[in-house]
């Protein structure tokens, strides 16, 4: 058991390696995305399936609480968390538009989203993103493996090239919380 345990350790460091020696440029550019979004008098949508789903909550209770230093709020929703939408939407009409419908509803023009979808294909994470596109708002997309069919219809993608969803998601995880802390340290410099 250690060594499987020792094993998956590396495996998990070594993705993040390789994605941010690759991919540090794009990080920076998906953060002044959210930046200018921000700063515009937008808000972040954010969203995905399954573990994705939880971390588009953990990403918007980043934004809107606090990360490193008390600040004033980060306008930012996760599509994920009301369960009467989810499921009102997913019963009278598909789970494919269970984003799409909150997206229509809720993002204008100078929104962004935030779509996460490991495998890049779900056709909810697409269809929203392709609402978000037709609607103008900016689109981050975090993906993994090629990068699917999400990936090109980003503004900026972040694209894990790694075919474990475990270890697409653990680096997913690490991108939000570098995006939080650029957007929190670029909107609300803490005080010297």
């Amino acid at each position: 058991m250690i060594e499987r345990i020792q094993q998956i350790a590396r495996e998990s460091v070594e993705t993040k390696r390789a994605f941010f020696d690759s991919h540090a440029e794009t990080v920076a550019r998906a953060a002044e995305v959210l930046v200018e979004t921000v700063r515009a008098g937008g808000k972040i949508l954010i969203f995905g399936n399954g573990g994705s789903a939880a971390d588009a909550q953990h990403i918007a209770a980043e934004l809107v609480n606090r990360l490193n230093h008390d600040r004033p709020p980060i306008a930012a929703i996760a599509l994920t968390t009301d369960t009467s939408i989810l499921t009102s939407v997913g019963n009278d009409a598909s789970f494919a538009d269970l984003f799409e419908r909150q997206v229509r509803a809720l993002g204008r023009a100078g929104d962004a989203v935030m779509a996460i979808s490991t495998s890049g294909n779900s056709p909810n994470v697409l269809r929203a993103a392709e609402t978000a596109r037709t609607l103008g708002l900016k689109i981050v997309a975090l993906a993994g493996r090629d990068g699917g069919r999400l990936a090109p219809l980003a503004d900026v993608a972040l694209v894990v090239e790694a075919d474990s969803t475990q270890r697409v998601q653990e680096t997913h995880i690490t991108i939000a919380h570098i995006l939080c802390e650029l957007v929190e340290a670029a909107l609300y410099p803490p005080a010297r």
